[in-house]
């Protein structure tokens, strides 16, 4: 929770590419997200189908991977 991301298809009220924080993550085989974006919308129910990560969070999920 607290991590960055940007919109990657259109949401309701949110265009792509809008930055927003999660606030909410939940799921075990199917990691979902609730997300308040910047422009003061907030979705729920979102994965890694319309969300990607930005900033620092990009940056830790980057060095994660090639440490594999």
């Amino acid at each position: 929770m607290g991590d960055r991301v940007t919109s990657t298809i259109e949401l309701d009220g949110v265009p792509v590419g809008t930055a927003g924080r999660v606030i909410l993550a939940n799921g075990f085989n199917w990691q979902r997200y609730r997300v308040l974006f910047a422009n003061g919308a907030e979705h729920g129910d979102l994965d890694h189908r319309s969300l990607a990560p930005a900033g620092k969070t990009a940056k830790r999920l980057a060095k994660a991977a090639a440490k594999r």
